[in-house]
C-alpha cells in the first residue's frame, strides 16, 4: 500500500520541477520602494505639507472685520463726514419724521415721493447742503442736514402762567435755542434715518458716503476742512504745511499745524491774565512750550534749543 502512495507523490515532484516559474518573470504588482542610503525617510510625509498650505492660506486670508460698530469708527465718521457739503441729487422732506431707508433694500421713490409731498421740501435737488449731526443707535444712523427736521423745543416753552381774574391773556414762557448757522436751525432742515435692522455694522466715513450716494452728491463738494484752510491768512496757511507753530494762531490752527498736546497747565500771571501753556514732548527730551493769552499764541519756546 504505501508503495502505492510513494509512486504518485514523486510524479507530482517530477512535474513541478520540470514547470518553469513564470511567475518570477513578472515584474511585482507594488514594487517595494528603494531609498538611498545617505537620505533620511520622513516618519510623517504629508505633514510637512499640509501644514504648509494651511500656513498660505491664512497668510492669503484677509484679517476678519470687527462685527459691530467700534467707538473709533464713530469718531472716523464724525470726523470725515459730520460737517461734510455735498449736493442734493433728490428732494428731502421738511418736518421731524424725515426719511427712513431700509440699508440693503431697494430705494422706495414712491415714498419718498409721498413724504416730500406730505411735508414740503426741506430740501430741493441741486441744493448745496451740510451733514450737521450724526447720532448713533443700536440699529440705525440718524444724519441731520442743515439742521435736521427734528427741532427741539425745552419743557419751558409749553409753560403758561394765567393771572386770574384780572382779564390778561395767559403768558406763555420762551426761551432762546441754539439757532445755528443761518439757514441750518433745527428743524429748518431735513433728517435722515439709516435702518440697519441689526446691530450697526462696523463702517468706514466711505461707506457711510456710499449710503447717502442716492439722496447726495459728495464729489464735486470740497470738504469743510479745505474750505476753513482757505480762509486762512496766507502765513497761517505756509505754517501749517511746514508743520511748525507761529505766533498769532488759535487753537484750531495750532492743532492742525502740530496737533493736540500731551500736556496742558492753566494758571494766571502777574497782572491777572489767565494764561494757558500747552506742552509739546517731555523732558529732558526736545520739548516744546506754546502760551496762550486769550486765544491766540504770545509765545513759543523750546528746550533744549
Amino acid at each position: 500500500m504505501s508503495n502505492w502512495l510513494a509512486l504518485p507523490l514523486a510524479f507530482l515532484l517530477l512535474a513541478d520541477a520540470d514547470i518553469p516559474r513564470v511567475n518570477s518573470l513578472r515584474p511585482p504588482a507594488y514594487p517595494s520602494p528603494t531609498f538611498p542610503s545617505d537620505e533620511e525617510i520622513p516618519l510623517f510625509p504629508n505633514a510637512g505639507a499640509s501644514s504648509d498650505n494651511a500656513q498660505s492660506q491664512s497668510n492669503s486670508s484677509p484679517p476678519a472685520k470687527n462685527a459691530t460698530l467700534q467707538e473709533n469708527s464713530k469718531l472716523a465718521l464724525i470726523r470725515y463726514v459730520s460737517g461734510e457739503f455735498a449736493k442734493a441729487i433728490k428732494p428731502l422732506p421738511a418736518g421731524k419724521e424725515g426719511f427712513h431707508v431700509r440699508v440693503g433694500k431697494p430705494l422706495e421713490t414712491e415714498m419718498l415721493d409721498r413724504a416730500v409731498a406730505t411735508h414740503g421740501p426741506a430740501v430741493s435737488t441741486g441744493d448745496r447742503v451740510q451733514i450737521t449731526k450724526l447720532e448713533f443707535h443700536d440699529h440705525q444712523i440718524i444724519v441731520d442736514l442743515n439742521g435736521g427736521g427734528r427741532g427741539k423745543r425745552h419743557w419751558r416753552d409749553h409753560i403758561q402762567i394765567g393771572l386770574g381774574g384780572s382779564g390778561y391773556p395767559p403768558m406763555q414762557s420762551s426761551s432762546t435755542q441754539d439757532q445755528g448757522p443761518p439757514g441750518m436751525q433745527p428743524g429748518m432742515g431735513s433728517t435722515i434715518f439709516l435702518e440697519f435692522n441689526k446691530p450697526l455694522p462696523d463702517i468706514t466715513p466711505d461707506e457711510l458716503k456710499q449710503l447717502l450716494s442716492p439722496f447726495l452728491n459728495f464729489s464735486k463738494e470740497r470738504s469743510a476742512a479745505v474750505q476753513w484752510f482757505d480762509t486762512l491768512p496766507p502765513e497761517m496757511k505756509k505754517a501749517i504745511q511746514d508743520r511748525r507753530p507761529v505766533v498769532g494762531m488759535d487753537r484750531e490752527e495750532l492743532v492742525a499745524a502740530i496737533g493736540k498736546p500731551d500736556h496742558k497747565v492753566r494758571e494766571r500771571d502777574s497782572d491777572g491774565n489767565d494764561i494757558e501753556d500747552w506742552i509739546y514732548g517731555q523732558p529732558p527730551s526736545k520739548t516744546v512750550f506754546v502760551r496762550f493769552l486769550g486765544d491766540r499764541v504770545t509765545s513759543i519756546k523750546q528746550f533744549p534749543q
